[in-house]
């Protein structure tokens, strides 16, 4: 993020009207250093079926590492800036003849939810050839079973993306990397295999595939493996530990509470913010004091980013609380 963050302090002399494709092909071109300039950032968003024929005939004449970094560093700048859409392009790069382009492309398209898209990456999840795509395309998988599990797709379209990535899961042959990511992929469905998949892949001996299975279990939303993440969020790894307080939140686990209030005020960085936005997921009464306590001593230090979460938690953690009050006057009433 901190190339973006240099590009809006350093570009407020820039124009923000669109460049013209001439003028972004030709600053793409003559690209210097590691930064891309507003040209780039404004002038490949949005773009047009005739202009995006236009950027295909020269987006070969660049250097596989130069579309490789142009594509990754406008897939950051998406996630923070929502006046900018790469849809296009990275529909375009998808199809790349370098793998690591066609796996940055799936990044890029993370706000696209069309079924266009589920079926490309599908299809590479079966044809292409490079372990890191398939990993990247199984992943991304997962938000289109979310979507069917929700029921705003339809129930075969939803079904097939999960066909896709249980195949992953169950070919041995395949890199242990794409069957992590099919694993977490899965657990985003109610699908029988999902837990068995999970004991599988948490008794591996290969460390991230660990990892990916505490990361499910979370997803998964199944208490049979509430013990589990409690006994992981006191884990030495790092990341085994970042999993499962993340688990923890989305499992709603209040026996997890006291930890993760001490892992908010010792823990690393990104820990302490996973610990926190725990805290809101779980809400209550000890919730809402840890993070009213975590809140004064962030505006007490000038930590305002740490603020920002902080307060972001405390919203949910009330409305977690509220949905909690409504579900008791329903039960009550479904007594009387």
């Amino acid at each position: 993020m901190a190339d973006y963050d240099k590009f809006l302090s350093s570009s407020g002399d820039e124009p923000r009207k669109k460049p013209t494709l001439e003028a972004t092909i030709s600053s793409l071109k003559n690209l210097q250093g590691d930064m891309l300039p507003a040209t780039i950032y404004y002038g490949l968003s949005d773009l047009e079926p005739g202009e995006i024929r236009t950027l295909a005939d020269n987006w070969y004449t660049l250097a596989p590492d130069l579309r490789r970094r142009v594509i990754a560093q406008l897939a950051e700048t998406s996630e923070i800036s929502f006046e900018f859409d790469y849809r296009q392009l990275g529909h375009l790069a998808l199809s790349d003849t370098e793998p690591t382009v066609r796996a940055a492309a799936i990044d890029l398209l993370w706000t696209d939810d069309s079924l266009g898209l589920m079926y490309k990456l599908i299809e590479r999840t079966e044809k292409d050839e490079s372990r890191v795509v398939r990993a990247a395309a199984a992943s991304a998988l997962g938000r289109f079973i979310l979507l069917g599990e929700y029921l705003e797709i339809d129930e075969d379209d939803a079904r097939k993306a999960q066909d896709a990535v249980i195949r992953l899961w169950n070919d041995s042959k395949q890199d242990f990397e794409v069957r992590r990511r099919a694993l977490e992929a899965i657990s985003n469905s109610s699908h029988d295999i999902v837990n068995p998949a999970i004991a599988e892949a948490y008794n591996s001996d290969e460390h991230l595939m660990r990892v990916s299975a505490i990361f499910a279990m979370g997803k998964a939303y199944d208490h049979q493996w509430s013990d589990t993440v409690l006994k992981e969020m006191g884990n030495s790894d790092a990341e085994i530990r970042y999993e499962a307080t993340r688990a923890a939140g989305e499992l709603m686990l209040e026996q997890a509470i006291p930890m993760l209030g001490r892992l908010a005020v010792e823990d690393e960085r990104e820990i302490k913010e996973v610990a926190i936005w725990s805290l809101g997921e779980i809400g209550g009464n000890e919730s809402m004091r840890i993070l009213t306590a975590l809140a004064e001593a962030a505006e007490e230090s000038g930590d305002l980013e740490l603020l920002d979460s902080i307060e972001e938690a405390l919203d949910n953690a009330a409305l977690a609380g509220e949905l909690l009050e409504l579900e008791d006057e329903y039960d009550e009433d479904d007594e009387e």
